[in-house]
């Protein structure tokens, strides 16, 4: 057994254990499968109609962390104005641990809440269908970055990887290049790409009314029954292949 102490900016220390466990068991089945659709206004959308919120921890939050951040910058001009070294000044080092408290605090609340949604999918799904997302290039789009930055569909994601691994379920990754939005899923008729303002439409063929993301989440929970794929049993996840 390895015991790590790690020392944070808010002041706060941790310690890191790391030692043997015993193997994780799987859980029972319970042969039920879910389509996820992650999104920015509502966090995911599942394929069964419901919605998860997001919980817009950033956001929430950025009030306070600002007029913190602004109280630090006027202390830090204040010792350049007198010419003090700011780890000597004691204003400054309380306020700048006040903020790395603030951030941490939101770090500590999307972990919480990704962790609990997480479990909950691993309990009661034995397949989990989720888009493999290319979310590096969709932080280039500087209008969405910090949102996207929010939601962390990236660590959400890896969460899910290694607890179904953990725990004997499949994570069945589509192709980001799968037209899930652009298909209806009730006849499969394609309509082309729309407007991401467009948040409801009806099919051209069989005229059915589509919420888009429900609808995307359906389409994804079918991806896994009508293509092709390469299984990668290391990791607990399947990679669909188009």
């Amino acid at each position: 057994m390895r015991a790590t102490i790690h020392s944070h900016a808010s002041g706060r220390f941790s310690v890191s254990i790391t030692c043997e466990v015993p193997e994780f068991q799987p859980l029972p089945k319970t042969y039920e499968s879910i389509g996820i659709d992650l999104g920015i206004t509502d966090f995911a959308i599942l394929s069964d109609g419901r919605k998860v919120d997001n919980q817009r921890f950033t956001a929430k939050m950025a009030k306070n962390l600002a007029r913190a951040q602004r109280k630090l910058s006027r202390r830090y001009e204040q010792a350049k104005k007198d010419s003090r070294d700011v780890r000597d000044c004691t204003n400054y080092q309380k306020q700048r641990r006040k903020v790395a408290r603030l951030r941490e605090k939101v770090a500590f609340q999307r972990e919480d809440f990704l962790h609990k949604l997480t479990t909950a999918f691993i309990r009661q799904y034995d397949v989990i269908c989720v888009e493999d997302l290319n979310t590096k290039g969709m932080l280039k789009n500087h209008k969405l970055a910090k949102a996207i930055r929010d939601v962390s569909w990236s660590s959400f994601v890896q969460k899910l990887t290694y607890k179904a691994k953990w725990y004997g379920r499949e994570l069945v990754k589509i192709n980001r290049f799968f037209p899930s939005s652009q298909l209806c899923h009730v006849c499969g008729h394609r309509d082309g790409k729309k407007p991401l303002a467009i948040r409801e439409w009806v099919c051209s063929s069989c005229h059915t009314t589509l919420d888009r993301d429900i609808n995307a989440s359906r389409n994804i929970l079918a991806g896994r029954r009508i293509t092709p794929f390469r299984s990668n049993p290391t990791v607990g996840t399947t990679e669909l292949a188009y």
